[in-house]
């Protein structure tokens, strides 16, 4: 049988981010909560960014991911 994913590595792209100190905190609880309820969904590269300026501090976990198409 051919492997469903030959080629792609991922299948979709799912940003979080936040700026404010407390969202910041929560982050990981929202990526928690949004992968517990995408039980199809397998995590394959995660890319953690921070960026700045002098009044605001983003961080911005991006979640590539193998989605099981079948499997909704």
């Amino acid at each position: 049988m051919k492997d469903p994913k030959p080629a792609l590595r991922f299948n979709g792209v799912k940003v979080f981010s936040a700026t404010m100190a407390q969202e910041r905190e929560n982050l990981g609880d929202r990526i928690t909560e949004w992968l517990r309820t995408r039980p199809q969904v397998e995590v394959v590269d995660t890319v953690v960014t921070q960026s700045s300026d002098e009044a605001f501090h983003c961080l911005a976990i991006t979640l590539f991911y193998w989605e099981d198409l079948a499997a909704k």
